[in-house]
């Protein structure tokens, strides 16, 4: 096993590891004694997931999200430096990608330290896959604002690049919103955008749906506690 930061994916939900991670991640992740994580409990939940008798305790594990300082960050890759391979975790999905684990990536480049991304599913990459729009351009905006004003103003400039430049507009809401931010892209954007509404992607209960906007009107299911991404296109 080469000496690397292994960027290691989880999966989005409760759904068994062999459904969405091959088995050779499994062989890197066990040749790894030392891991940055966004949360500690879940990412021992997860390596206990991947490897029943895996020794957590023999692990070290460094906690990486939004209040840690730049300085604690480039700390993390001392063993790694040192010669030892090291795997980054994020929540759900890919590290990364829409997560905290970019920085010490970012870091990691800098000192010309090798990056391995290892495959696993995200939630960006399988929601345009499924939704029917443009796979050549796309852009993911993360969260909207939650001002209602701030908020149709930011549907309606992601609407008009959909149409302006043929992009694929996506973004998420946390769960319990979920089924305002429904309501408001209804409200806000044309009868003929069509959204995609991806929700529980690869695990039970998995629905994923590409409807236009007026097509979606009184048929939206209730989507209130259940992890969702939003897709606008023409």
């Amino acid at each position: 096993m080469e000496t690397a930061l292994y960027l290691i994916p989880v999966t989005l939900g409760d759904t068994t590891i062999e459904s969405v991670l091959p088995a050779y991640n499994k062989d890197i992740i066990l040749g790894i004694r030392h891991f940055i994580v966004e949360d500690v409990r879940s990412a021992r939940r997860f390596l206990k997931k991947v490897e029943r008798e895996i020794d957590i305790d023999a692990l070290t594990f460094y906690t990486l999200n939004k209040h840690t300082s730049p300085e604690d960050i480039s700390g993390y890759l001392k063993p790694l430096i040192g010669g030892a391979s090291m795997g980054v975790i994020s929540e759900a999905g890919c590290p990364a990608v829409a997560d905290p684990g970019a920085d010490v990536v970012a870091i990691a480049q800098r000192k010309n330290l090798k990056v391995v991304p290892l495959v696993g599913p995200s939630s960006i990459i399988l929601s345009v896959m499924a939704s029917g729009f443009n796979g050549q351009s796309f852009a993911f905006h993360g969260y909207l604002p939650i001002e209602p004003g701030e908020r149709a103003k930011k549907l309606k400039a992601l609407e008009q690049r959909v149409y302006a430049e043929h992009q694929t507009q996506l973004f998420i809401e946390t769960p319990y919103r979920n089924n305002k931010m429904v309501e408001d892209i209804l409200h806000n954007c044309r009868p003929q955008t069509r959204l995609c509404i991806a929700a529980n992607i690869t695990c039970e209960g998995e629905y994923i749906r590409t409807k236009t906007v007026k097509e979606w009107q009184g048929h939206v299911p209730d989507l209130s506690k259940i992890p969702c991404i939003f897709l606008l296109y023409q």
